[in-house]
């Protein structure tokens, strides 16, 4: 259980995402932040614990707006390494249908400990994969959830669309419609948590126009809608993309995007990088959101994000790792690095700065979750932090601690706390043993490549 009051005392530097000050720190009271310090403040009432933070830079815990948890086993595949993301699926699809519940559940929580370590506190995760045997993915999922002790969107996806049918993923990856939305509705009602300190949400999710009819696209909004959970897809990724939307169904992305019900304030969409300029005004008008996945989109090759045009059309945007075989990792810390450098190339180094970017990773990426809860240091918010220690070589000689984290490349946090529970302590992740987990990942991954 947390503490009933901890003082997190006079940090090193600290970052809030809403410009308040605490330079003396927070106060965590029953698993939510009850007060924020100025400079040699001292708390309101007395507190069980102090936590002296003068080493540590502290943020609000990191938000993943998405992952593919599952890809974990597929992690620098030799024969997809120098693949664009068509013939990268397709080479990829046949190996993914033979994940079983066990290695999903490892996959999960190597991909889930790798976050926590890194600063994560909440990972939205699309997992669209449910070949015979696997029905019950999610569920698995919960589970591994559970164990670490984040907090998770998990996104029910799905693949209808098959090769035989013109379609990306070949045949024995895809449900029928009935089963998508039967599933859909149990996980709503068998886990899906509302209001303030949420640990397990369920969205839906079709993963994406070459791979799901408009059918079950429409049916899925209709379902969220009357469930009142949110809607997830990948969205304007490639250029090949554009063009199958164009020829099947004679509509560009966004147009595609209206047309089956999804512009809305109740979507967010992956990736988000070839919209033109009307497109991008129709998405702010409508609240859609885009989650940015910077490594994902340079390794593959498919093009940056246009981060600025979308927040000043006001869509929200966050940050994600996308799935651990085009990261090829599961370290939000990195990601915010690689988002800095990435949009500074296009927007210059004065628009792009670490601030910046640390709300994308924070607060941005918890509005693209529909929550108010979490992604800012504030009172009342759930008492999610990440803090960082400055004291390795590479961050020898830097003078600004919050830009050092993204500029020297910070890549794993010292603590990390959810719901004020300290879920990391001197760098490793209570109650997990992980030289067990890593072995037996290692040998799940042998198996299915195998």
């Amino acid at each position: 259980m947390p503490a009933a009051r901890i003082w997190i005392k006079n940090p090193l530097a600290l970052f809030t995402a809403n410009d308040r000050d605490a330079a003396g720190g927070l106060v965590v009271e029953n698993g939510v932040i009850a007060e924020l310090l100025g400079a040699g403040q001292a708390p309101a009432r007395p507190v069980d614990s102090t936590f002296d933070a003068r080493e540590h830079v502290v943020l609000p815990g990191l938000v993943n707006t998405h992952h593919h948890f599952y890809q974990t086993l597929t992690r620098a595949w030799a024969p997809v390494v120098n693949q664009p993301l068509f013939p990268w699926l397709k080479t990829l699809y046949p190996v993914w249908a033979r994940l079983t519940p066990e290695q999903l559940a490892l996959a999960s929580r190597v991909a889930l400990a790798e976050l926590l370590l890194s600063g994560c506190t909440t990972a939205a995760d699309h997992h669209y994969l449910f070949p015979r045997g696997l029905e019950e993915a999610i569920d698995v999922q919960v589970e591994a959830v559970r164990e670490l002790g984040l907090r998770a969107l998990l996104c029910r996806g799905s693949m209808s669309l098959g090769e035989a049918d013109g379609g990306l993923p070949p045949q024995r990856t895809v449900q029928p419609a009935e089963a998508i939305l039967a599933d859909g509705e149990r996980l709503i009602r068998r886990y899906h948590e509302r209001g303030p300190g949420a640990r397990v949400q369920i969205a839906l999710a079709p993963c994406s126009p070459f791979s799901v009819t408009p059918e079950i696209m429409r049916a899925s909004a209709e379902l969220a809608e009357r469930h009142d959970v949110r809607l997830h897809t990948h969205l304007a990724e490639t250029l090949d993309e554009e063009a199958f939307c164009l020829q099947r169904f004679g509509l560009r992305t966004v147009d595609y995007l209206d047309s089956v019900g999804w512009l809305g304030p109740r979507t967010w969409l992956a990736h988000g990088i070839h919209f033109n300029a009307q497109e991008i005004a129709r998405l702010g008008a409508a609240g859609t959101g885009v989650c940015h996945c910077p490594v994902s989109n340079m390794r593959l090759a498919s093009g940056i994000c246009p981060t600025l045009e979308l927040e000043d059309a006001g869509a929200p945007l966050g940050l994600g790792v996308d799935g651990s075989a085009s990261n090829d990792a599961s370290n939000l810390i990195f990601e915010a690095r690689q988002a800095l450098y990435l949009q500074r190339l296009r927007y210059g180094a004065e628009r792009i700065t670490p601030q910046r970017v640390l709300g994308w990773a924070t607060r941005g990426s918890a509005r693209l979750l529909g929550r108010d809860d979490i992604g800012e240091l504030a009172v009342g918010r759930q008492a999610d932090l990440a803090l960082f220690k400055l004291d390795e070589l590479r961050f020898s000689g830097s003078h600004d601690p919050l830009a050092a984290l993204l500029l020297c490349g910070a890549e794993r946090a010292d603590r990390v706390m959810v719901g004020g529970r300290w879920r990391v302590i001197d760098g490793r992740i209570e109650d997990l043993d992980l030289a067990a987990l890593i072995a037996a990942h290692r040998r799940a991954a042998r198996q299915l490549v195998g």
